[in-house]
């Protein structure tokens, strides 16, 4: 009977770490690590190392971003027990808040730890940009004016998550900079923001009055499921037109393979207002930002 406990406890607590990690995020993560990277590989250049170490960098950035988001909106009483999303160990009382402070912090400093490598190999440019990435992830709920409050939640996950990490990734392969490599960012970006826009949608009751101004709540939830269906449109454009522009060749278009994807998600979005649903539709922009990234890795291979 003791030794059961003594497995339990450690597995009870692995259980609540992920899912305060919150794993359907991560795909936001990985996606534009592969896009930079395959692009880069156009070139015939891959740096093995640096590809690892980008990867755990944006991912211990997005899960670093997701427990101090947990922690902070738990304690400006964001996170109410009539929210429709899932569970957060904050505010659900689950896990102390300065265990899941001392969590951000490990998850930063493995950031960090894999960036220093990239800093080593392709100069203190990375430092700033590691650096800007992980304030912005604190900053996000954090600080005394987070942005995420003020409706810019959005923006700056375009800007990090698309922009910053795609032509990151390719810099750290090439030393380089090229057009494609900013271009190809945008619809990684469009569709990651995506899955912010859904969130907020479906929290937008519960944070109007929590006084959480995001997007979703400024906009209004029908014109915020425009902007929704105007993104992933978006998305699906940009390949088309980098190709035409002669960036690389028609092996980009594979990633319209994923539009069958689109229409029951942006049914969903634009029909129903339930968190169970609405989760789903969180979880399914995840699996479409995944897909359309492989494709799109894979057509830049392929170039």
């Amino acid at each position: 009977m003791t030794a059961g406990r003594a497995v339990a406890a450690p597995v009870g607590a692995l259980r609540l770490w992920v899912i305060a990690a919150r794993p359907r995020t991560l795909p936001a993560a990985i996606a534009p690590v592969l896009v930079g990277t395959a692009l880069a590989g156009t070139e015939g250049v891959f740096r093995p190392l640096a590809f690892v170490c980008a990867l755990i960098g944006s991912v211990f950035i997005q899960i670093g971003t997701n427990l101090s988001n947990d922690y902070s909106d738990a304690r400006r009483g964001a996170d109410t027990e009539d929210r429709l999303g899932p569970v957060r160990v904050t505010a659900g009382g689950l896990m102390p808040p300065k265990q899941v402070l001392v969590g951000t912090y490990v998850a930063f400093g493995i950031a960090v730890a894999a960036g220093a490598y990239l800093i080593a190999i392709a100069g203190w440019q990375l430092l700033v940009v590691g650096a800007a990435s992980i304030l912005a992830g604190v900053l996000y709920t954090g600080g005394p004016r987070p942005y995420g409050y003020e409706g810019l939640g959005e923006l700056f996950v375009f800007l990090f998550f698309g922009v910053v990490a795609v032509v990151g990734s390719y810099y750290v392969q090439t030393e380089n900079l090229h057009w494609t490599a900013f271009a190809l960012s945008v619809p990684v970006g469009l569709l990651v923001s995506a899955i912010l826009v859904v969130n907020n949608v479906r929290d937008i009751e519960t944070d109007r009055r929590a006084g959480k101004r995001t997007l979703a709540v400024r906009l209004g939830r029908e014109r915020a499921r425009h902007l929704f269906a105007a993104m992933v449109g978006v998305a699906f454009v940009v390949p088309v037109v980098v190709w035409l522009a002669g960036g690389l060749s028609a092996w980009l278009l594979l990633t319209l393979a994923a539009l069958p994807l689109v229409p029951p998600l942006v049914r969903t979005v634009y029909t129903r207002a339930d968190g169970p649903s609405l989760n789903g539709a969180l979880a399914d922009t995840g699996r479409l930002v995944a897909v359309f990234s492989i494709l799109l890795a894979a057509g830049e291979l392929l170039s």
